[in-house]
């Protein structure tokens, strides 16, 4: 080859090599890129909360007795097998969690209680108005910038196995900035509500309902709101934390990447949280019942746990014991501060005098996540979340109120999320807003054992785009149009959902897609477009292989 040749070639040779070597390596390379823009964000060091303090006495009301105080504590990703009161426990069940049974035993349990959706923010906005995504338009779970992008990368790249994804770019440019990917303002939310009714309202944890101008939780009705803005529990090099880094997940490797240790208050800049993220709103929580023991308060405390990345304190991670593997240990250690943080409120409530007369409800956004690879979480149901068999969508409902709810109570009505909202304002004694319809019911006569339930048997419906599911009755169908795919199950004969009766009972299917058909006459469209669709295997976590022949659905977001 002569001399010029090689001086031309050898350079176009090394950039060949290069870009070769940069699209094998493409995931890293934007995971990167995220963690440098991420790092970017200011954090500033943590500081006190000026929370508000009401009257120094308690008012005597007029008649009657006063209005409860409202204590709603929603887990993430807790899988209903996390619990021990329904004889499961984390890790086998080898990590009880007392504090939360307790609290169950001393109030009304629904045994058949479902989220809103098979992931958080659609449940979260329900939980919030008492209305389906087809009312709302609240139909999928905001997602940063680049996230859809490189979790469809990653999954190609590390999960050859799963069947092929999609990502729309140019949906996405058309979707509105995250910030405003968030519930409307002209939705009215339980905040709202119970504040016409003279209720102090208090928000602490993480919200993704939006946080741009309109959408944030002070302008959906909370006096005062402690907002997660990233979801780092402890930073990764705290001395505190003991890390578990699930590599064959790619949305844990977006999560690592781009999540900060950070919080603000009242739409403040961000600053450290001070401590253990379960243990920081916790003890935030607890000023903010002492700081409003003498007027009526509503304190929505939401927790990140056991959502990823998972991290626990190394005293929690000593204190469950030699469990195996790693991440379960993690996971186990997380539910413990959980569970921790239940039984300091109930404390500080007790402490006040506010115990009689506090309606404190327990709940999770959806079921335990299949990608943590963990396959006992939401025994002995079958799925994950993120797709609408029992396993994603079943989830612990608990409500205790000494003064109304007897202990040992049980409810076995099927129950959503969608009902939680009419049923705090009913015992806040507030009237459901004019002009607007509520889908949910009130349960507290259920609750309270006082009367009947207005609609007891009105069907629960959970839709994701294409991917749409009802439970009428004791039967449950799940209808996903991308996959031409349909399941029909007797949830009274068959509760795990083994049985697909679709072809043999087709009077029956035809029933229920009339049901699912009526639900979505006249919907409202989603706020933003989907921009993926992901394969979501049903009876296998992320740890494991897909093979031909295991079910699978199709999600899109």
């Amino acid at each position: 080859m002569r001399r010029w040749q090689k001086l031309v070639l050898a350079p176009v040779a090394a950039a060949i090599a290069l870009g070769g070597l940069a699209y094998a390596n493409r995931t890293s390379l934007a995971l990167a890129y995220v963690q440098y823009r991420s790092g970017q964000a200011e954090v500033g060091p943590n500081r006190p909360i000026p929370w508000q303090s009401g009257p120094a006495e308690q008012a005597v009301p007029a008649a009657g007795a006063p209005p409860p105080n409202i204590v709603f504590i929603l887990f993430d990703d807790l899988g209903i097998n996390d619990l021990s009161t329904f004889g499961g426990g984390a890790a086998g069940g080898r990590v009880p969690t007392p504090n939360i049974d307790k609290l169950a035993a001393e109030g009304a349990i629904f045994s058949q209680a479902y989220a809103g959706n098979a992931t958080c923010a659609p449940s979260r906005a329900q939980l919030m108005t008492g209305r389906y995504s087809t009312r709302t338009g609240f139909e999928y779970t905001p997602t940063p910038t680049g996230f859809g992008r490189l979790v469809n990368m990653a999954a190609g790249q590390i999960r050859g196995d799963l069947p092929p994804g999609r990502y729309d770019a140019d949906m996405k440019k058309s979707a509105p900035p995250f910030a405003e990917q968030g519930l409307p303002g002209s939705e009215v939310t339980i905040a709202e509500v119970l504040k016409t009714r003279g209720y102090h309202t208090v928000h602490i944890g993480k919200w993704h309902l939006g946080n741009g101008k309109g959408f944030h939780p002070n302008d959906q009705g909370f006096d005062e709101s402690l907002m997660m803005e990233s979801g780092l529990h402890l930073p990764e090099d705290d001395p505190r934390v003991v890390n578990a880094r699930v590599d064959f997940d790619p949305i844990d490797r977006f999560l690592w990447a781009s999540m900060r240790f950070a919080t603000s208050y009242n739409r403040g800049a961000w600053f450290a949280p001070g401590g253990y993220l379960a243990d920081y709103w916790t003890d935030e929580s607890l000023k903010v019942i002492e700081a409003n023991r003498n007027r009526p308060f509503f304190l929505y405390l939401a927790h990140w746990g056991v959502h990823t990345p998972l991290q626990a304190t190394r005293e929690d991670y000593e204190a469950v014991g030699s469990i195996t593997p790693h991440r379960r240990r993690v996971h186990a250690a997380m539910v413990r501060s959980l569970d921790r943080s239940v039984g300091r409120i109930m404390a500080k409530l007790k402490e006040q005098g506010l115990d009689d007369n506090t309606l404190i409800v327990i709940s999770s956004d959806n079921g335990g996540a299949g990608y943590i690879g963990l396959p006992e979480v939401n025994a002995p149901y079958r799925g994950f979340k993120i797709n609408f068999f029992e396993g994603g969508i079943r989830v612990p409902l608990f409500a205790r109120w000494p003064a109304r709810i007897r202990p040992g109570t049980a409810v076995g009505l099927p129950v959503g999320h969608v009902d939680l909202m009419p049923t705090l304002a009913a015992a806040g004694g507030a009237s459901l807003p004019q002009g607007v319809t509520i889908d949910g019911r009130n349960l507290l006569p259920a609750a309270t054992g006082s009367g009947p339930v207005a609609r007891a048997n009105a069907p629960l419906f959970w839709n994701s785009g294409y991917y749409k599911a009802v439970r009428a009755g004791n039967w449950k169908l799940q209808v996903n149009e991308k996959q031409g795919k349909t399941w029909l199950f007797d949830l009274a004969s068959d509760p795990t959902e083994r049985v697909n009766l679709a072809d043999r009972r087709p009077e029956k299917r035809a029933e229920l897609q009339a049901l699912i058909d009526a639900h979505h006459r006249g919907r409202k469209p989603p706020l933003y477009p989907s921009t993926t669709d992901s394969a979501i295997m049903v009876d296998k976590t992320l740890a494991e292989r897909f093979a031909p022949g295991d079910e699978f659905i199709y999600w899109p977001n």
